[in-house]
């Protein structure tokens, strides 16, 4: 099938834009923005050939995996529309809990990026402040980008990249995909339960009113809580014990003297990649 939007996405006023293959969704999306479109607009496609990632990283996706960008414009401030990352992040893992259910994928992947035999229950995790894992290992990607309209509204950009069938092997760190994992799930497939999943999520955060309770679901399935991690901001690696992620969703470390540290930002490594990739 072509990629759809769920049926209450399309109740809910939400437009989609499918492309077999394109530069950017998010390049996309901000275009479309710029050109006036009043947002609730999905761009998707199976195939991305000059994404880009935090901090203007490229980001390809190759053909089969999903890269979509959700567009929406509105009067609400930049700090809040910052937290659409976590809303983001749940609403992968729930539409992966709904497509892809623990017992189709393989027995977890070691740190090395090897995968067991058999089948076991997935560890499908969030990562501070835009990664989903699946046992450790990077799956997606989410980028929020923004920019102001002449009318003084803003327009935000929630863009994520799952790698559903081919997954990169020139990064630092572990990576994956679903078909690695052996599970038979499609782009198409899990985009239709990711608009789906997003209509709860987004209402429940509700413009940041319900920021709270996306706090808690969030934390609810992040990776890392009680690890040791070191957090690259701005060129200066700061270690210490990964606590929680604060009321505005800011990352918290207990460092090396005992003292509480919250982080607005920065590339975050557990374990053993810590001590590898940080420096």
């Amino acid at each position: 099938m072509g990629f759809l939007l769920s049926p209450l996405a399309q109740q809910n006023g939400f437009r989609l834009e499918a492309f077999e293959t394109i530069g950017s969704t998010n390049a996309v999306a901000l275009e479309r923005a710029h050109a006036g479109d009043p947002g609730k607009l999905w761009i998707v496609s199976k195939k991305q050939e000059s994404g880009r990632g935090r901090r203007g990283r490229a980001w390809a996706t190759s053909h089969g995996n999903l890269a979509a960008s959700l567009l929406l414009t509105g009067n609400f401030e930049l700090k809040t529309a910052a937290t659409l990352g976590f809303v983001a992040g749940l609403s992968l893992a729930d539409a992966l809990d709904a497509v892809c259910p623990a017992a189709a994928f393989k027995v977890g992947i070691d740190g090395a990026g090897n995968t067991g035999s058999g089948k076991s229950a997935l560890r499908v995790e969030l990562k501070w402040p835009n990664d989903l894992l699946a046992d450790g290992a990077k799956l997606a990607g989410i980028l929020l980008e923004s920019t102001q309209l002449p009318d003084n509204r803003l327009a935000i950009v929630v863009g994520i990249g799952v790698n559903v069938v081919v997954y990169p092997d020139d990064v630092p760190y572990p990576a994956t995909s679903l078909m690695k994992l052996g599970a038979n799930c499609d782009a198409e497939t899990l985009f239709l339960a990711l608009s789906d999943a997003w209509e709860e999520n987004s209402r429940i955060w509700s413009e940041g009113r319900g920021l709270a309770e996306i706090r808690k679901r969030w934390l609810a399935r992040a990776a890392g809580i009680g690890s040791e991690v070191a957090v690259r901001v701005d060129g200066t690696v700061l270690r210490g014990i990964f606590e929680t992620i604060d009321e505005d969703c800011r990352f918290v470390i207990r460092d090396n003297e005992g003292e509480r540290v919250k982080i607005a930002a920065g590339d975050v490594h557990f374990g053993a990649v810590a001590s590898a990739s940080a420096e």
